[in-house]
């Protein structure tokens, strides 16, 4: 938990981020939550009155500092989705949290960012296509199974094979690699997939999932990659996509290490590369 803040503070003290370029966003409409999740579930979380099974399935001890938290991270996402439209990119501090199902939570995961900004914005017509680009180490299947049946949002999740969640989803395209993956793999067989993947779809919206749990350090990947493959696949899928003329939502997603300082510096290379693309993009 302390990641969030600690990320914050070091993109401020570093010059990546400013009050200047920084939007805050407001606690999340119960109305954006149940565009996508059962409204009963919604109610029972957000009142701290899920059942024990259903707590224990999302494994975080329920709090109203929780709520808040959820609820504040999701509507930074919704935020960074509008600011990417106007602005070209935009990274929220948060988010990514794919594991959760419209009618539970898992893996620490309570309402699905992704899902609800893209229907946000679908919703009020903002835009006709979207493109989630899933990096995170775990298949992102609470997203692929809210849009099995919308056309109109193409899920892409690149993941390790042999890990969380056992039972996967149906993405529009998953590409599970396995484990031990090292950087020069990984990057090509991403080169390899995302131009034609943006040919394909022509989205209006990028959304990425920037999950660092790919890195060789950390506790929950069961990936290779090195800070400097991290870094190199942020330039990548942001270049690829810009150049392109493609908007592109960036979160955070997923992260795990007893080294905090470390991974606080893995999850700080999306936004490192996101200000370098501004700089060559003057955006």
């Amino acid at each position: 938990m302390p990641k969030f803040r600690l990320l914050w503070e070091r993109l401020l003290r570093e010059g990546i981020a400013s009050e200047q370029t920084v939007y805050r966003p407001a606690v999340a409409d119960t109305s954006w939550l149940t565009a996508v999740h059962d409204p009963d579930y919604v109610q029972a979380f957000c009142t701290g009155h899920l059942d024990p099974q259903t707590q224990r399935r999302i494994g975080l001890p329920w709090s109203e500092a929780l709520v808040r938290r959820t609820c504040l991270a999701l509507s930074g996402t919704v935020l960074a989705a509008q600011l990417a439209l106007s602005r070209g990119i935009a990274c929220n501090t948060a988010g990514g949290t794919h594991h959760a199902f419209p009618g539970y939570g898992s893996g620490f995961c309570i309402f699905n960012d992704l899902a609800v900004a893209a229907r946000y914005l679908l919703n009020r017509r903002l835009v006709q296509r979207v493109l989630i680009v899933d990096l995170d180490v775990h298949q992102g299947d609470g997203t692929a199974l809210a849009f099995q049946d919308e056309p109109r949002v193409f899920t892409f999740s690149m993941h390790c094979q042999d890990n969380f969640p056992a039972r996967k989803q149906r993405s529009d395209w998953d590409l599970p690699l396995p484990v031990g993956v090292e950087d020069a793999h990984y990057l090509a067989t991403l080169a390899d997939c995302l131009p034609g993947l943006l040919e394909q779809v022509r989205p209006d919206l990028v959304l990425y999932d920037a999950g660092v749990d790919v890195h060789v350090a950390d506790r929950l990947g069961k990936l290779a990659l090195t800070d400097t493959g991290l870094y190199c696949r942020e330039m990548q899928v942001l270049q690829t996509c810009l150049q392109r003329g493609y908007p592109v939502a960036c979160v955070i997603g997923g992260g795990y290490s007893e080294d905090m300082a470390s991974l606080v510096w893995r999850h700080s290379l999306v936004f490192r590369a996101a200000a370098e693309m501004m700089r060559q993009y003057r955006l």
